[in-house]
This record gives C-alpha cells, sequence and structure tokens, in this order.
C-alpha cells in the first residue's frame, strides 16, 4: 500500500476545488483497505472512501484525514448468467451501463450519463430517466471499519430516493460525535449484483437499448452544463411543490422562478443551463460554492416556503 501526503483534492474532484488530503492511498485490494483504515485509526484521524468525486465537495483546507480511492481491482464487471451481473465498487457507472447493453441486458441501461463510480450510485441510490439503481440491484457487498464484510440483498439497503442505508449509518456516527467535519465512511462498498431482463424479452434487442441510452445522453448534453466543473444536481427533488404549484417538485423550477439563474458569489454560479446545477465558472473556491448554495436555499425559502435539501457530499471543515 502506497500513502502519498499532502495531495490536492481539486485534482479528484469534479468541481475542481478543494485543498489537500492529508494523506491519500489508492486500494488495489480489500486487504489495502483493511490496512488504510487501520492507519487512520492508529493516527487518530478519520477516513473517506473517495470514488470519482463527482457529488462531493471539499473545504478549501482540506481534508485532515485518510482518502482511500479504490482502485483498478474494483472496477471489475462479472455476467453470471441469467440476467445477473456483478460489479465492483470503482466501475464508472457508464462503463457498467454500457456492458449490459452489450450482454443485451435491459434495465441500467439509460443510466450512462451518470457520472462516478457504482459504490457512490450505490450510497445515493442514483437514477435517471425512470431507472434508478435500487430498481435492479439485488445484492450489496460493503466491508466495515473493523475489516467486517457484510451482504445485503435490496431490502437491507432501505433504498430510498437518493438514498440507502450506508447514509444511515454514516448519520449515526455523525450524531455521536462532536466533529464538524463529515462523518468517515463507516461501511465501504465494495461491488453490487444485479438482476436484469433480456432485451428480446421486452421485443427489444441490444440496439434498442443502445438508442435508448444515445437518447437520454443526448437529453443530458442538452439540459446540463457538462462543459463547466460541477457536481450535479445540487439539490434534491422536492416531496412536494409551493401552494400555488403543488405537482411541481423540480428544485430547478423553483430556483429559476426566483429569478436565480446566472446568480455568483465569487466564481460560483447557478447554471444559466440548469438552475438545479452550480457550476465553477472559473477561480470558484469551495467556500463560494457552499455560499451559493445555502444562499439559494435562502432565497427559496423566503419565496416559496420551501426548504431545499443539498444532494452534494460536504467534506472537510467549512
Amino acid at each position: 500500500m502506497n500513502i502519498l501526503e499532502n495531495v490536492p483534492m481539486s485534482e479528484h474532484t469534479s468541481f475542481k476545488v478543494g485543498g489537500p488530503a492529508r494523506y491519500f492511498v489508492k486500494a488495489e485490494s480489500v486487504d489495502d483497505i483493511k490496512e488504510a483504515i487501520q492507519f487512520a485509526k492508529a493516527h487518530a484521524l478519520p477516513n473517506f472512501i473517495l470514488g470519482k468525486g463527482t457529488n462531493l465537495l471539499i473545504s478549501d483546507s482540506g481534508f485532515n484525514g485518510v482518502i482511500i480511492q479504490l482502485g483498478k481491482f474494483f472496477s471489475e464487471i462479472s455476467n453470471l448468467g441469467s440476467g445477473k451481473i456483478c460489479a465492483k465498487g470503482a466501475t464508472p457507472l457508464a462503463r457498467l451501463a454500457r456492458y449490459s447493453i452489450n450482454e443485451g441486458l435491459a434495465g441500467i441501461h439509460k443510466l450512462a450519463g451518470i457520472p462516478g463510480s457504482l459504490g457512490g450510485a450505490i450510497y445515493m441510490n442514483a437514477g435517471a430517466y425512470g431507472q434508478d439503481i435500487s430498481q435492479t440491484c439485488v445484492e450489496v457487498e460493503s466491508i466495515d471499519a473493523a475489516g467486517n464484510l457484510h451482504k445485503r440483498t435490496a431490502k437491507g439497503c432501505n433504498f430510498g430516493y437518493r438514498h440507502s442505508i450506508f447514509q444511515e449509518l454514516e448519520a449515526s456516527t455523525a450524531a455521536s460525535t462532536t466533529s464538524t467535519a463529515s462523518a468517515e465512511n463507516t461501511e465501504t462498498i465494495l461491488s453490487a449484483t444485479f438482476q436484469l431482463t433480456p432485451a428480446e424479452s421486452l421485443g427489444k434487442t441490444a440496439k434498442n437499448l443502445e438508442a435508448e441510452m444515445l437518447e437520454c445522453m443526448t437529453k443530458r448534453r442538452n439540459s446540463q452544463p457538462l462543459s463547466m466543473p460541477n457536481a450535479g444536481s445540487t439539490f434534491k427533488r422536492l416531496d412536494a411543490g409551493a401552494a400555488a404549484t403543488p405537482t411541481q417538485i423540480a428544485p430547478g423550477y423553483y430556483i429559476e422562478q426566483a429569478g436565480l439563474k446566472g446568480f455568483r458569489i465569487g466564481g460560483a454560479e447557478v447554471s444559466q443551463v440548469h438552475a438545479n446545477f452550480i457550476v465553477n465558472a472559473g477561480g470558484a473556491t469551495a467556500a463560494d460554492i457552499k455560499a451559493l448554495s445555502e444562499y439559494v436555499q435562502k432565497v427559496v425559502a423566503e419565496k416559496f416556503r420551501i426548504q431545499l435539501k443539498r444532494e452534494i457530499i460536504l467534506l472537510g471543515e467549512f
């Protein structure tokens, strides 16, 4: 296991901001993960498992702990037969979706445009265009901070909208600590197994699945600021809209109606393409991005009595 020191996290997150990690480890085996966690404990430091850094905002002061990034060993995909596939936690979601298409299997093919790794997708129950991870997931394997392996069925993962049991585990840890930094990972997602549907049983072919995927990719390109550094949707979908628009559950609608499209704090900007995206318009700091997200929450609450909840994870001291 190779341990690096003071690694700039702006090089490992899609926002392209963030200070250095005190220690940075690239894990190429389960033993590496165990060793890195023990290293963190020995130094009385928190640890955080990093995927592709696409839903993460790291403080400008960095992270005084151990960042553990899963390496190539954790990006393998296997076809188990009978429509089942298993992918390891660091597998890019786009590659997993394309793999399923090549195997003629439907169920996750519309997720190809979502950036990030499978582990992050399980953690957030990522979804798009009517598909989400929980619909086809049948089992998740993880490892806890003590090195114990866990296998959970989909039901045991407590999936909900942009939610899983892995968030609950971190929340319970955070509640028992006085630290102001984000809670460390309590479990690391090692792999997940999916039960997909053969395209032919739906009267489709692999080419049909690819066409559906490309249609979703085109919609994403046309409606999202993919050319600017961002971390995807800033706020979670609402449970219900305001009194005047009770069926409107898109945060971007209220942000735009509040006149905040294009509003900036420092180098952070509410995207002019999609209001539920905050982008690094050039020279943004993590503090700029956090401050802008809080300002958006404040304005929308004042105008519509709606409380927006951040989807982006904060890490470090803010």
